[in-house]
């Protein structure tokens, strides 16, 4: 989250693990939320600059793309938790 204070960071990270946490049925805390919109907007910035060559502008650009990463972070752990 480029250009986003950690204030405002923490509120996306916060907003984007909760819709993650109701889009895939899961159920986390607040603080688990915070750090799956956050990591979750690494994750997803990441693939938007590998897929598309370049960043999600603005809030809500960048809280949709947190969404998604932590959408694929809640999916990577049940897969990891289903093969042990």
């Amino acid at each position: 989250m480029e250009g986003f204070g950690w204030i405002l960071s923490i509120i996306l990270g916060a907003i984007a693990g909760w819709i993650a946490e109701k889009i895939m049925n899961s159920d986390h805390g607040l603080l688990m939320n915070i750090i799956l919109g956050i990591v979750g907007a690494l994750v997803g910035n990441w693939l938007f600059r590998l897929i598309l060559g370049g960043t999600a502008g603005g809030a809500i650009g960048q809280l949709v793309v947190a969404v998604i990463g932590a959408c694929i972070l809640i999916w990577l752990g049940r897969l990891i938790r289903s093969k042990t």
